[in-house]
């Protein structure tokens, strides 16, 4: 019989949070309202023709058009249009105005910048062949989709970032791994609106799955993985869909091959 710790569920379920559907710029997963201390979220809702000037401050921070169309200006490096999963990035101690030419919704991850890092644009390519920003992982009923939208090769200090989509109900980040050590990580879903859901699981402790919490997600949600290991399950019918965020808690530690699977799934040994 499982014995589950109380305390250890109340922790995993907080992990999860349901971002604000509002217009205007709402702090989602911050240090001081959130077990993640590196990893930052924020979500941006604008309106069509309306503007906001994003201001970094201390972070860098990375936006991702989740929906909609956008311009940039008032930037001597950013003067761009952005349509759906165009991204860009900039340093501390920077700022961009942000002009909606229709209903837009940004995810916009954030850590704290430490002089590594310039202002950069990509462009989403979903015809780009297989490589270092169009990626396959996994196999079978884990086999994913991955763009990265900060790519390790790319300049920043903390932050490594990119979207997933898993297959139909089919299951993303199998095996389970974590990076405890090194990076902290939220998923931010997207592309699920309801009734249309998936499972996000959270469990600390190789094997002990008795213990686990399987948050329901669907668009908006964002789940931390400030610890632990982190897989996810559609629903049959639709697939999960979200922007990744890893924040490292170093450059040094910047890195996207420091993940540890979880050895009770090692396969090749059972």
């Amino acid at each position: 019989m499982s014995n589950i710790n109380t305390d250890t569920k109340t922790r995993l379920e907080s992990w999860k949070v349901q971002s604000s559907e509002e217009p205007g710029f709402h702090k989602v997963i911050t240090p001081d309202t959130a077990e993640c201390q590196e990893a930052q979220i924020f979500r941006l809702n604008l309106p069509a023709g309306q503007s906001h000037t994003l201001e970094s401050g201390d972070l860098e921070l990375h936006p991702v058009l989740i929906a909609g169309k956008a311009k940039l200006s008032d930037h001597d490096r950013l003067d761009q249009k952005m349509e759906r999963f165009d991204s860009f990035y900039i340093p501390g101690q920077d700022k961009v105005t942000i002009t909606a030419l229709e209903d837009s919704i940004f995810y916009i991850a954030g850590a704290k910048y430490e002089g590594i890092g310039q202002p950069m644009f990509r462009k989403f390519d979903a015809t780009l062949p297989v490589g270092d920003i169009h990626q396959i992982h996994g196999s079978g009923s884990g086999q994913r989709e991955v763009m990265m939208t900060l790519a390790p090769g790319d300049e920043a200090s903390r932050l490594i970032c990119g979207l997933t989509w898993s297959g139909d109900g089919t299951w993303t980040s199998w095996p389970p791994h974590q990076h405890e050590k090194d990076l902290e990580e939220v998923y931010c879903y997207f592309d699920m609106p309801l009734p249309r859901f998936g499972f996000h699981i959270s469990y600390l402790k190789s094997g002990e799955v008795e213990d686990l919490v399987a948050h329901t997600v669907h668009s908006g949600t964002m789940v931390q993985a400030p610890c632990g290991y982190h897989p996810t399950a559609a629903a049959p019918g639709g697939r999960n869909a979200y922007l990744w965020v890893l924040a490292s808690f170093s450059p040094a530690q910047r890195s996207y091959d420091l993940a540890i699977p979880d050895p009770a799934f090692d396969l090749e040994k059972q």
